[in-house]
C-alpha cells in the first residue's frame, strides 16, 4: 500500500527542519511550516542559497514562539511577536508585511550567520498569494518558495541515488531526503510517478499537484555541515533536466483544510495524466 512515510516542517525558512508524526493541513501549508523568515536590513528574505550557515540554525516551535539554537551560541527563546509591529518584507516576487521579532532575536541571528539579519514572523498568511501561473485565485502560501506543500517519494530518491553513487569519484553515502526539504514523503509508488499526478489524497486531505519542483543550489548544501558540493544537481542534470532546470518533487496546494495527516496514512492518486505528458503544468 502506498503511504505517507514522513512529515517535515521548517519553522524558519532555510533553517533546519523538524520531523513530526502528524500535522494539521492549513490553506497555506502544514501548521507551523515556514511562518518565520530571516531578512536583511532592507527586508529582503535571506536564504541558505546566499548564507549557507542558515542550515545550521535549529528552530523548534514552542507554546510561546520559537526556541533557536546554533553552533557555539546559547539557545534563545523568541516569543511570538506582537502583530502590531509590522515591517515590510519581500520574498521572491512577493512584497508584504510581517511582525518583527525584536532586537534580541536580531542580534542572535546576526551573530549565528555572521551577517546583519533580522527575524520576522508571518502572523497572517492570507497576505501572500501563490503564483497565479500554477494555481487558482485564493490559493495562499506562507514563506515557502512558491507553494504550500512539497512532496517527494522514497522511490525517486532511490533512483537518483543509483546515479549519484554510480558516478561518485570515491565512496560516499547516499543522499538523504533532508537535502530536498520536503514536507511530505510517500512510498509504495514507481520512481518519478509523481510527474503525472494531478490530484492526490493523503489520509483525509486532498491536494492539487500544480507544478514540478525545480531544484537549486540549496540542495547541494550538506544540512549537517553547511558545506556545499556538486550533488545532487550534477546527477539530476543527467536524468532530470529540461526547460533549463533540474527537477525533483512536486508542489501541492491543499483543497482540504483543518484536517490532520499522520505518518502511516494511506496515499492515493485521484487524478493523473498519461506518463510522459510532463510534470510542470496541470493537465489541460
Amino acid at each position: 500500500m502506498a503511504q505517507l512515510t514522513s512529515i517535515h516542517r521548517f519553522p524558519v525558512k532555510s533553517c533546519r527542519g523538524e520531523s513530526v508524526g502528524s500535522a494539521v493541513v492549513e490553506p497555506w501549508g502544514l501548521a507551523g511550516d515556514r511562518r518565520w523568515m530571516v531578512v536583511d536590513d532592507a527586508g529582503a528574505g535571506i536564504t541558505a542559497r546566499e548564507v549557507n550557515r542558515l542550515v545550521l540554525v535549529h528552530p523548534e516551535i514552542t507554546d510561546g514562539g520559537l526556541r533557536i539554537t546554533a553552533p557555539d551560541l546559547p539557545a534563545l527563546e523568541v516569543p511570538t511577536p506582537d502583530p502590531a509591529r509590522q515591517v515590510p518584507v519581500a520574498i521572491w516576487s512577493s512584497t508584504l508585511t510581517a511582525a518583527a521579532a525584536g532586537a534580541e532575536a536580531d542580534a542572535w541571528i546576526s551573530k549565528a550567520l555572521g551577517v546583519a539579519a533580522r527575524l520576522v514572523h508571518l502572523d497572517d498568511p492570507t497576505r501572500r498569494p501563490t503564483s497565479p501561473a500554477f494555481s487558482e485565485p485564493g490559493d495562499l502560501v506562507s514563506f515557502a518558495d512558491g507553494y504550500p506543500v512539497l512532496l517527494t517519494t522514497e522511490e525517486s530518491l532511490a533512483a537518483l541515488n543509483d546515479v549519484v553513487l554510480a558516478s561518485a569519484d570515491t565512496g560516499r553515502d547516499p543522499l538523504p531526503m533532508t537535502r530536498f526539504r520536503p514536507n511530505v514523503v510517500v512510498s509504495g509508488v514507481e520512481p518519478w510517478a509523481e510527474d503525472d499526478w494531478r490530484r492526490i489524497r493523503i489520509g483525509d486531505a486532498v491536494f492539487r499537484a500544480v507544478k514540478g519542483c525545480a531544484r537549486c543550489v540549496l540542495t547541494t548544501i550538506d544540512p549537517d555541515s553547511a558545506v556545499r558540493e556538486k550533488e545532487p544537481i550534477r546527477s539530476l542534470a543527467k536524468i532530470r533536466r529540461w526547460d533549463g532546470a533540474t527537477w525533483f518533487g512536486i508542489n501541492l496546494v491543499p483543497d482540504t483544510y483543518d484536517v490532520t495527516i499522520r505518518v502511516g496514512d494511506e496515499f492515493e492518486v485521484l487524478e493523473a495524466v498519461a506518463p510522459g505528458s510532463g510534470p510542470l503544468r496541470p493537465a489541460p
